[in-house]
């Protein structure tokens, strides 16, 4: 279990508090698929991803992922009851790359530095990646 200090706490609700989840978790999702292209093949039901940008189910997904980590951050002592179902999903049903929950987080902090602007100070980032980390730990953890 992660130990979350106040300051912490804090500054991942502050991050969440600042963001659009349709607009921003598309934005997120559209990155991870135009500047990781192999990862385009875990989303062939989306349909043509030659413009993942103007792409609806791109954007409801990012919709989607983004509100399931807002909902997460609301829960931090219990994320991986909170994220159980999903790692389950996403290991047995969609067998989705681990190696892309790692991959989607990097564009997201990069989503929402540029969101949150000067606020995102170096120990909000830290408490922002230390979220991230634990969330795609805890999906990960049922691969074999």
């Amino acid at each position: 279990m992660v130990h979350w200090a106040a300051e912490e706490r804090a500054a991942i609700a502050s991050v969440f508090s600042k963001v659009d989840l349709e607009r921003d978790g598309g934005d997120a999702l559209v990155r991870l698929l135009v500047v990781h292209p192999h990862t385009q093949k875990f989303f062939n039901s989306f349909g043509d991803l030659s413009d993942p940008s103007s792409n609806a189910k791109v954007q409801a997904h990012g919709k989607e992922v983004l509100g399931t980590l807002n909902n997460a951050s609301h829960h931090l002592d219990d994320m991986k009851g909170t994220l159980h179902q999903l790692s389950d999903d996403h290991t047995n049903i969609l067998n989705m790359d681990p190696e892309i929950f790692k991959r989607f987080t990097k564009m997201l902090v990069i989503v929402m530095a540029t969101k949150v602007g000067p606020a995102f100070t170096p120990p909000v980032h830290v408490a922002l990646d230390k979220f991230l980390d634990s969330v795609a730990d805890i999906l990960i953890q049922r691969y074999p």
